[in-house]
């Protein structure tokens, strides 16, 4: 018959293995030992648990009530058979009886084993609900245990008794994966199982790319940089738009990476083979919509508000770059910029006989007056307006000294217009990464 010294000890490697404390340990014993006096005394037995782990003993008395007549035996004991013990006995006394732990016998030790095993599995559910539901969008790293009918299973190397899975849809299906190869994945969302919480891993998400992208960018890690917006074509191509929360800091060029470093590192573990165009965010859906567009050069946009619809207009040798292959690019700015993006070619928005709009900037037939144009404030265009510049062929050629002349303008504002002049016109606005 198994002793107590021996449950103790086989015990006290279970609460290792599952990372318990002794208090706890004791809690779950002492927990098991009422279960098993419960199926072999009945669900209502009393009783005191007392475990010594130095000296390897647990003391266990059951505690019955003296009645005149019992009508729970588990529970209470007759006034005549407690006098047996101790003449002094009165209805009402309790009644301590010694129980030896080889009593239980090995369907009594089971149940106590059973019943510390589900207390281990609901704390450790309860420690993986509370250690991942506010991770969601985190990389985590582990190895792939098993292939079971398309979906990855995977052993986290930090917290390996949580079920952590990467299902067919959420591959990237260029990539190939054996058992035990290492793997890395983005926490998607945690789900309830009848088995606990389960953690459904991604790499085809553009949350995968997001979470590479602060792994290998410092400055997003010290917040100084934000990713605010990312659409993803798994294994094929990336858009991210991020915004510097410092003037001082690029934030395209610190998620490009000196000669293209900290990007390259991101498509690597990608597969090599995915486009990155990191572009800058702007809180202005025309502006945005240009940057999102990138690699192509932008003439005009105009937006509806309303419909949150999108008009851009491109000269014709852009119009294949901006919509992509397949029409790609469009349809990852749109997805990034949260806006439907509808483009033209500068020759189809010239034909729209019903355009409210004024003409393409660079058209020789008319030019933009600056009152029209949307991103200038109104100060601005006064002061503008004041020194003879009304149209947009006015300003296109000043430099920053030029503007700095002009009463009014200060530094910051002269350096906004300047890059407002960028904008608009067909040079590239910086928004690309690099790719593979």
């Amino acid at each position: 018959m198994v002793g107590s010294a021996e449950i103790l000890l086989a015990f006290r490697e279970l609460s290792n293995s599952k990372q318990l404390d002794r208090a706890e340990l004791h809690g779950l014993l002492q927990d098991g030992i009422h279960a098993a006096l419960a199926k072999k005394h009945g669900p209502t037995v009393q009783a005191e648990v007392e475990i010594n782990e130095d000296k390897g003993t647990i003391r266990i008395v059951l505690l019955k009530t003296v009645v005149e007549e019992v009508t729970d035996p588990a529970r209470e004991v007759l006034v005549e058979e407690a006098r047996f013990e101790d003449p002094e006995f009165q209805v009402g006394d309790v009644m301590e009886i010694p129980v030896e732990f080889a009593e239980f016998g090995r369907a009594a030790v089971q149940a106590a084993k059973q019943r510390i095993i589900q207390r281990v599995r609901e704390g450790e559910r309860t420690r993986i609900r509370d250690e991942f539901a506010g991770r969601v969008g985190d990389l985590l790293s582990g190895e792939v245990q098993q292939i079971e009918r398309g979906k990855l299973v995977v052993m986290l190397n930090r917290f390996r008794e949580a079920e952590a899975i990467v299902p067919y849809r959420e591959q990237n299906h260029r990539e190939h994966f054996h058992q035990g190869d290492p793997i890395r994945a983005v926490l998607k969302r945690v789900e309830d199982s009848p088995k606990g919480p389960r953690l459904i891993l991604s790499r085809s998400d553009a949350l995968f790319v997001q979470a590479l992208f602060r792994l290998e960018v410092p400055e997003i890690q010290q917040g100084l940089v934000e990713v605010k917006a990312a659409a993803r074509e798994v294994g094929s191509r990336t858009k991210i738009a991020v915004q510097s929360r410092d003037e001082a800091v690029d934030p395209v060029g610190a998620c490009v990476g000196l000669k293209g470093a900290r990007v390259q590192a991101v498509v690597a573990e990608l597969g090599g083979n995915e486009r990155i165009d990191i572009v800058p965010w702007s809180p202005d859906p025309e502006r945005f919509a240009k940057l999102a567009l990138a690699p192509a050069k932008v003439a005009r946009v105009f937006s509806d508000a309303a419909t949150r619809t999108i008009q851009a207009v491109v000269d014709e040798d852009q119009l294949s770059l901006a919509i992509g292959r397949n029409g790609q690019n469009v349809r990852l700015a749109s997805e990034l910029t949260g806006w439907k993006i509808d483009l033209y070619s500068s020759r189809e928005w010239l034909e729209r006989g019903d355009s409210p709009f004024a003409p393409l900037p660079g058209e020789e037939e008319a030019d933009v007056p600056l009152s029209q144009i949307t991103g200038l404030e109104t100060a601005t265009v006064a002061v503008l307006a004041e020194a003879g510049y009304r149209t947009l062929n006015d300003i296109m050629d000043l430099e920053r000294e030029d503007l700095l002349r002009l009463p009014g303008i200060a530094p910051g504002e002269a350096d906004r217009i300047m890059t407002f002049i960028d904008e608009l016109t067909t040079e590239d606005d910086g928004g690309e990464g690099a790719s593979a």
